[in-house]
């Protein structure tokens, strides 16, 4: 079996994130970068798997810099066969659309019995990607799946929502998306870093994908404006003289949140 695990590169979480008024794009340089953690996650869901079961290939695939490449050698070295890197100036704040696209064809290109990710990375946080992914290779899509079980011939796993949880199966080859309720993931040991150096890397542009990343007839998106996310007002100071209640009870009427 071929499982492909979508892993990216973003800014870490516990940094600052900046935001370049001048592209509209997150400034990666101005902090640490780190593996996404429920990429992260997602490739322990493949490697328990493989771990448990015989002839298994996990494979990487990321789409970001050329820098990003020493980030997704710790997916190698946590247990990954080998990884795909596409790498392209071009797709410098590629929309969701176009990274769907990208995705997609590499995909193709690699081939796939079961494709993991995470429900939304932790920059653009769309929530999208795999489901976006799944309708363009024409394959089931099972997403926000919060436990995963394979089979050699399906995945299957539960979903919750506000008012119940589905558990729903899909049959291979098809695409799924994990939430933070999966299991963190390993830690690379010294014997998997060192062989994380020996193991398979391609890196891929988008003409080896046949992709145009200007093609107007895909699904693109353009910034129009933007501007700094206003300081926060310092709130309204409620003193308790006797009528804290009222006054509560009048500030929730004005800004009609009662």
């Amino acid at each position: 079996m071929k499982i492909v695990v979508l892993v990216k590169e973003v800014p870490d979480t516990y940094g600052d994130r900046v935001l370049s008024l001048e592209t509209g794009l997150a400034d990666r340089g101005a902090g640490e970068v780190v593996l996404d953690e429920i990429g992260e996650r997602s490739l322990e869901v493949a490697l328990a798997y493989a771990d448990q079961a015989s002839d298994v290939e996990v494979i990487v695939l990321s789409m970001g810099p050329e820098t990003a490449s020493t980030t997704i050698r710790k997916a190698l070295a946590m247990g990954a066969s080998s990884a795909v890197q596409v790498v392209d100036e071009a797709l410098l704040g590629a929309d969701l659309g176009l990274t769907a696209e990208v995705i997609a064809a590499a995909l193709r290109r690699i081939g796939f019995d079961l494709v993991i990710g995470g429900n939304q990375s932790t920059d653009g946080a769309g929530g999208v990607l795999p489901a976006m992914v799944a309708e363009l290779l024409d394959v089931p899509g099972a997403t926000y799946l919060s436990s995963v079980e394979i089979t050699d011939t399906d995945v299957s796993g539960t979903r919750a929502s506000d008012g119940a949880t589905m558990t729903v199966t899909a049959t291979l080859p098809a695409i799924v998306s994990i939430t933070e309720a999966l299991p963190d993931a390993r830690f690379p040991n010294f014997k998997g870093i060192m062989a994380a150096k020996k193991k398979p890397f391609e890196t891929l542009s988008l003409a080896d994908l046949a992709v145009d990343a200007d093609d107007p007839g895909g699904s693109r998106s353009i910034i129009i404006a933007l501007s700094e996310k206003p300081p926060r007002d310092a709130g309204v100071k409620i003193v308790d003289e006797g009528d804290a209640g009222e006054k509560l009870a009048e500030f929730l009427l004005q800004n009609r949140l009662a």
